[in-house]
């Protein structure tokens, strides 16, 4: 995959379009019962693969992307929050859509639905569970068949996390534009997205490198949580018919990241037992006004990761009711705002899901 067209802003991977993509520390939820979202624990660190041409895996050095350090069953989550304008995005997990479970395409698809709409869907937590679930983002190695990957297509090829944007058309971008601009006059500037992302300088020409093996790390699946995939309400032909950007995320192990780059990884994630004791809170986010997506059937099947590396050892403590801070608006609470998507209004209420610090 290109990735001519995509910038980095500290973490922030930044598509075409005003599209924004942090990728989130969180806490690994179990593999039973359903769960409020997940706390954001700091940010992984990204780099660019052509930033690092004498260390890098010669195949990395094809595919150009970026990369992220992750541990072994660690947890995120992609965050959408900052992305400036409408698009159709597209989360391919090992090629496979995480939200349609097919395999991956060039096109947009309703039938299924094969992206998610930014900025109305504000994160991602994992594959679309439906009956409004999704089943959180876990990495495991390749090679054990534990990703989705290799359950729906009975390969493991690619690993990583693919990213494709689609903008909007023309027409409807302008218009868009000619609605913020009306609610700009009535309420002030609209809270919760920021600008798109500047650019970075390319890095220089790769020299002549013998970067080591290195073993692909790819996502599979752990507990399910509360969080809705929702309908795209625009006409399929606001869309344009070809992306706009597109990148390759390689997931890094802690010690290749520091082969690679010479940066420490980030510490070892968080217990979860710690962190509930620490009456941190957690969050429960809804949208009266949009539609879920229906189950996967390709991704009903898929196991968690338990079922290929054991019983987490990793003490659960469920979180108190006061520790669940409700987002936009809940079940049976008045509206705060429509954040109609076919109307033009795309950044009405989304709120922010914010980090916190690991508790010590």
């Amino acid at each position: 995959m290109t990735d001519t067209a995509v910038r980095i802003d500290g973490n922030t991977l930044g598509l075409p379009g005003g599209v924004a993509v942090r990728f989130v520390r969180t806490l690994r939820l179990p593999e039973t019962g359903t769960h409020p979202l997940p706390p954001g624990l700091g940010e992984f660190p990204v780099r660019r693969v052509a930033d690092h041409p004498d260390t890098v895996p010669e195949q990395w050095r094809a595919r150009g992307g970026v990369m992220l350090p992750v541990y072994l069953r660690e947890a995120m989550w992609l965050d959408f929050s900052g992305s400036a304008e409408p698009a159709a995005l597209q989360v391919g997990v090992g090629k496979v859509c995480a939200v349609s479970g097919r395999p991956w395409s060039d096109r947009l698809s309703r039938k299924p639905q094969n992206y998610v709409v930014l900025p109305r869907q504000p994160w991602l937590d994992g594959i679309n569970s439906g009956s409004g679930t999704v089943r959180q983002f876990v990495a495991v190695p390749l090679g054990l068949g534990a990703t989705v990957e290799g359950q729906v297509t009975g390969e493991e090829v690619w690993g990583g996390i693919q990213l494709q944007s689609f903008p909007l058309r023309a027409e409807p971008l302008a218009a868009w534009l000619r609605a913020q601009r009306t609610l700009r006059r009535r309420s002030g500037p609209a809270a919760g997205y920021g600008a798109a992302p500047p650019a970075v300088a390319p890095a220089p020409g790769a020299g002549p490198a013998v970067p080591p093996r290195a073993a692909a790390m790819g996502l599979g699946v752990g507990g399910s949580m509360r969080q809705e995939v929702y309908r795209d309400e625009r006409p399929a032909r606001d869309w344009t018919d070809e992306p706009a950007g597109r990148v390759f995320v390689h997931l890094v192990t802690p010690p290749q990241w520091h082969r690679i780059t010479g940066e420490a990884p980030p510490p070892s994630p968080v217990d979860r037992a710690a962190y509930t004791r620490a009456g941190l809170p957690w969050y429960d986010y809804y949208d009266e006004d949009a539609e879920d997506l229906p189950a996967a059937d390709e991704l009903a099947a898929v196991k968690p990761v338990g079922d290929w590396l054991g019983t987490d050892p990793a003490p659960w403590q469920p979180p108190t009711d006061g520790q669940v801070v409700p987002l936009k608006n809940t079940p049976g609470t008045p509206h705060r705002g429509a954040g109609n998507c076919a109307n033009g209004d795309d950044t009405a209420t989304a709120d922010r899901r914010p980090p916190h610090p690991t508790p010590r």
